[in-house]
């Protein structure tokens, strides 16, 4: 009988704030990795700086977490899941979510993996 370590009923973790078109080459992201457990509630927020347009993708990921919802700006989008976020200018979205199978999760925007914009979710 597999158990997760996380708890629904707490509220949800926030995680270290991605920011995506850091550095000297607008290329950059501040953070890389993500450590998650599986049955734990988290909240990201992922921020573009908008000096790089972004199609943010992470399907691996999002076919093994449960979406409770994105929010941007005033908005609440409630689905069931996600294909990309496109950031075509600065902007942020915030990620709540479940992660629910123990796994290692790539995300990037899609098109600049080769220069580095990518990291993953390594969830226990």
């Amino acid at each position: 009988m597999a158990l997760a370590a996380g708890d629904l009923a707490n509220r949800p973790e926030r995680l270290e704030r991605l920011v995506i078109g850091t550095g000297e080459s607008m290329l950059g992201v501040s953070v890389r990795e993500h450590q998650l457990e599986t049955g734990q509630s988290y909240r990201l927020v992922i921020e573009a700086t908008g000096m790089q347009e972004c199609a943010w993708v992470a399907p691996g990921f999002f076919k093994n977490a449960w979406l409770r919802k994105v929010e941007v700006g005033n908005v609440e989008i409630k689905a069931p899941t996600l294909t990309e976020l496109e950031f075509e200018r600065e902007g942020e979205a915030e990620l709540f979510f479940v992660p629910i199978r123990p796994g290692t999760y790539e995300w990037a925007c899609a098109g600049l993996e080769e220069r580095g914009v990518s990291g993953t979710f390594v969830v226990q």
